[in-house]
């Protein structure tokens, strides 16, 4: 039994050896540390001719960048100057500011991308005075209270945004300015989280998956939950613990295990700088790697007053380097901090729901609310940023801001001096900023107070908020406000303010959203390689921007040996696929070769390529890889033959390195004298081509998905009319939502549940998307037939949410061939605009078409007060791609759906629209007979 052993226990075991004893005890009372937390340790930043002090050196910076960017300054720039300045120096902080904007300068120099600004140091003049952050604080109303605040003293955190690309090169310059000894990343720390925990205990006691998944999704998906706060939140969670012993067993055990460290990793930006060795001041580790960092995580390291930094490296930052050296080659310069603010193209790209590619605005969720938005300034990009976070999601602040924006709900104040401070954000509290603003000017705090009140507020702090409540309402009294109205503007900020964001933050990464929006609304083309060479490693995301390029009429060049850059590429109007990206090759062998295509002054033939390539770090696999992909298309031949004669291609290939060594090479290019010893190029084997399903199976293999053709390109024209949800997207609906999506079967694991049921796990892609799916018993029994590979399949099913990511618990999987020719669909068409007009063109089209059982809906109008359904008399066999696509091109895709018959409700619903179904007509435009279907109330 595992045990502390007892002093006696000790010296029963260890009797032969009591001086060793002893000696334990000597050690013990040596080990001995005081730690110091009252006082900075800032390494010394060297200062230039003639300062004496950090202090002088910042502020003769911040004045030259303020007379720079202002001009001669006015009132409110001169006074703002001087009271961070003066904050500054009396907090002993001016070295950390210095030691900040040196290494930024750094990287500037080199070229390497510095983010306009991250977190609340964009709130300083100063800071952005000294060129360490982009975004004026005075223009976007920033407030440096909420980056240093006088009333708590406490280290400021200056964040950096760096390129990835470059920030090894940063840290590499920190280290040799500060010392190898002085600098290392700081290390973090994974617990085991509430949900987590519940998982794996849950497993270790033999739940089976969907028990342990109810449970672990009772827990709420908050950030820093735990176990006894969901058992007080949520009371069926608190039921089911009490009913039944084996729940309440498992949350037992995970209450003793919660919290406890999983591993330990290397902070992502983190980096600590010490005054002298590291070893000095804190524990240090060594990572599998052979990475030095702290033993202490952030917090710790701060607490004791070591200087640490957050040096994030991101990739859109990368993107917008590579987008703008593009550019460049191309003879277009732009200069992202002279572009407009309020770009025509570029909002109203945004307010399409354009996003794929940009920055923090990117998922389905967020293009949505932008499609309802419709912004029209970088403010609603800033408060967008801020609101799209659970807890105001969750509140319903983004539905009440955007209908405030667009005047549907009417905007009140409880007193007239909020309306200043909330005006911008339609009367709504967004940022944290906006608590300080109202405390200040309705109660007259400061605003280092004011910033301690949020803090109480944001963590419920009950006993400091009945105490600030007090305050609040007594300054307020004195400044003429009445005592009800300044406790409910209280208690209002009081709710809100735990969902406030800071506003600093959300500026600075709006502005670069803007600016990488810019560009793609611009210069879409020099964007989307950027953005393709960005995420070069994850094919699923490559599936994703491909099927954006292909949205934006962005041709697709394939790999191709003679053409092909490492990374993604613009020809023309196109983007030419990497040769870096196709699996097994890796970048270093895409520089290979493309040097030895510059050096041999082209490529000439497959046996050519690999002559040139020989020796070059190229193995077999990779040029397996590169015929499969179609990157050898170009040197003649096909693909069968060129891997039918790759073997004897290598040999020859080596043979000829050979021979060059031994100087074995004809004069005039014909066989040496020797005989034999100048060897002919052989001629490709005659092998059967390839057919269009192997061809399309090894191209997926070489690039993990389809480039050239998919298999659901037959239905490419067809799927948009079927009221179908990306795959992509399906995945970021909420946990349990209900959709249809057509797919095809990438891979399939048959298996077993826990109970020894049968079930599949198959993976499934479309155009943008992939996704595990799951098919049990009766869903499975169903479609045992259908699942091959490449088989196009539509499928019905529900978002599973987990902790590890989103799948798919399938419903119904069948054919999509199956699915579209089965008994009991409905085919609904919106006519807009000249109904009438529009009604004699599909007259012309249906009258043209095969007769059958498919009803179908004329949706005359729909969303507007005098819109109607006509049900035509004739229905229509189940219409094709051909058909479909024709109507489609007529009326919209957005205005054609082919769907299964779901009531008379429901169909009204297909577009939103319609109060009553106006009747039966004979054909498109004839007036209707008889209502069959009975109107129903507006949903």
């Amino acid at each position: 039994r595992l045990h502390f052993a007892t002093p006696d226990e000790m010296a029963e075991r260890f009797g032969h050896s009591p001086e060793a004893l002893a000696n334990t005890l000597r050690i013990a009372e040596s080990c001995s540390v005081d730690l110091v937390y009252d006082r900075l340790r800032l390494p010394r930043f060297p200062l230039p001719e003639p300062f004496a002090s950090a202090d002088d050196y910042l502020e003769h910076l911040a004045g030259e960048g303020v007379r720079r960017l202002y001009g001669e300054p006015g009132r409110e720039v001169a006074e703002r100057l001087r009271f961070e300045l003066d904050l500054i120096r009396r907090m002993g902080y001016a070295g950390y500011f210095l030691i900040v904007r040196d290494f930024i300068e750094f990287a500037r120099a080199r070229g390497i991308p510095v983010g306009p600004g991250r977190g609340s140091a964009a709130g300083s003049l100063v800071s952005y005075a000294v060129g360490i952050t982009r975004i004026d604080p005075i223009r976007y109303d920033l407030l440096f209270e909420r980056f240093l605040n006088p009333e708590r003293v406490s280290m400021p955190d200056i964040d950096v945004d760096i390129s990835d690309r470059g920030r090894a090169e940063v840290i590499r310059y920190v280290v040799d300015r500060y010392g190898a000894e002085n600098v290392c990343q700081i290390i973090t720390f994974g617990t085991m989280a509430a949900r987590a925990v519940v998982r794996d205990v849950g497993r270790v006691l033999g739940f089976s998956y969907p028990e342990v998944d109810r449970i672990a999704k009772l827990i709420p998906a908050e950030l820093k939950m735990t176990l006894e706060k969901a058992l007080g939140q949520v009371p069926e969670l608190r039921a089911l613990t009490e009913e039944n012993p084996r729940v309440a067993e498992l949350i037992e055990i995970g209450r003793v295990l919660e919290g406890l460290t999983r591993h330990a990793s290397t902070h992502a930006a983190g980096v600590v700088i010490t005054p002298t060795p590291l070893a000095e001041h804190v524990p240090l580790f060594r990572g599998k790697e052979g990475e030095v960092t702290t033993q202490w995580d952030m917090v710790a390291c701060e607490q004791i007053g070591l200087l640490k930094m957050d040096l994030l490296g991101l990739r859109t930052l990368t993107v917008v380097e590579d987008c703008l050296a593009e550019l460049g080659r191309r003879g277009v310069n732009i200069d992202l901090e002279a572009i407009p603010d309020e770009d025509a193209r570029t909002f109203a790209m945004m307010g399409r729901g354009e996003t794929v590619g940009i920055f923090q605005f990117e998922s389905g969720g967020m293009a949505e609310y932008l499609r309802r938005l419709q912004p029209t300034r970088l403010e609603d990009l800033i408060a967008m940023n801020a609101l799209y976070r659970p807890g105001p999601l969750g509140g319903g602040m983004v539905e009440r801001f955007i209908e405030r924006k667009h005047g549907h709900e009417p905007i009140t104040y409880e007193d007239p001096l909020l309306e200043p401070i909330l005006g911008s954000t339609h009367g709504t509290i967004v940022y944290q900023e906006q608590v300080l603003q109202i405390a200040a000017r309705m109660a007259g705090y400061r605003l280092g107070e004011a910033d301690l009140l949020r803090r109480a507020m944001a963590k419920k702090k009950t006993k400091e908020m009945e105490e600030h409540r007090r305050t609040f309402t007594q300054r307020a009294a004195e400044r003429g406000v009445k005592p009800a109205v300044a406790a409910r503007v209280f208690d209002w900020v009081a709710k809100f303010a735990e969902y406030g964001f800071n506003r600093s933050h959300s500026a600075g990464y709006a502005l670069l959203a803007y600016q990488t929006a810019y560009l793609k609304a611009h210069h879409p083309v020099e964007f989307m390689a950027a953005t393709l060479t960005s995420e070069m490693q994850d094919s699923d995301r490559i599936l994703a921007l491909l099927n954006e390029c292909r949205r934006l009429g962005i041709p697709i060049l394939p790999p191709d040996v003679r053409a092909s850059r490492e990374s993604f590429a613009v020809e023309g109007s196109a983007i030419r696929f990497a040769l870096a990206a196709v699996k097994g090759l890796g970048r270093s062998a895409a520089e290979s070769i493309v040097r030895a295509r510059c050096g041999a002054g082209g490529l000439r033939s497959f046996f050519h390529f690999c002559e040139c390539l020989e020796g070059g770090g190229l193995n077999r696999k990779a040029v397996e890889a590169l015929i499969q992909a179609g990157a050898l298309d170009g040197l003649g031949g096909e693909r069968a033959q060129m891997m039918a004669a790759l073997p004897q291609a290598l040999d020859w290939a080596g043979a000829r390195r050979r021979d060059r060594e031994a100087g074995q090479s004809s004069l005039f290019g014909g066989e040496a004298a020797g005989g034999g010893a100048w060897r002919a190029e052989p001629a490709l084997p005659d092998v059967p081509a390839w057919d269009a399903a192997e061809t399309l199976r090894r191209e997926k293999e070489a690039l993990g998905f389809y480039l050239t053709h998919h298999p659901l390109d037959p239905y490419r024209a067809l799927l948009p009319c079927l009221g179908l949800t990306p795959l992509g997207e399906a995945l970021e609906l909420p946990d349990g939502a209900r959709f249809r999506a057509a797919g095809v079967v990438a891979q399939v694991r048959q298996g077993s549940t826990r109970r020894g049921e049968p079930m599949a796990t198959l993976a499934l892609e479309d155009f943008g998307g992939r996704v595990e799916a799951l098919v049990f018993g009766e869903a499975l029994s169903g479609c045992r037939g259908c699942l091959e590979l490449e088989v196009p399949l539509l499928v019905a099913g529900r978002v599973a949410a987990g902790d590890r990511g989103a799948r798919i618990i399938a419903d119904r999987v069948e054919p999509l061939d199956e699915a579209l020719s089965s008994p009991g669909h409905e085919l609904h068409l919106a006519l807009r605009g000249d109904a009438a007009a529009r009604a004699a063109q599909v007259r012309e089209l249906l009258d043209g078409a095969a007769e059958g059982s498919v009803a179908v809906f004329l949706h005359v109008d729909p969303g507007t007060a005098h819109g109607a359904i006509v049900q035509l008399r004739r229905g229509l066999a189940a219409p094709g791609p051909e058909l479909l696509g024709r109507l489609a091109g007529m009326l919209g895709e957005a205005a054609v759906r082919f769907l299964p018959s779901s009531g008379p409700a429901d169909s009204r619903r297909v577009f939103g629209d319609a109060a009553r179904v106006a009747g039966v007509a004979e054909r498109p435009g004839a007036p209707p007979r008889a209502a069959r279907r009975q109107p129903a109330a507006r949903r």
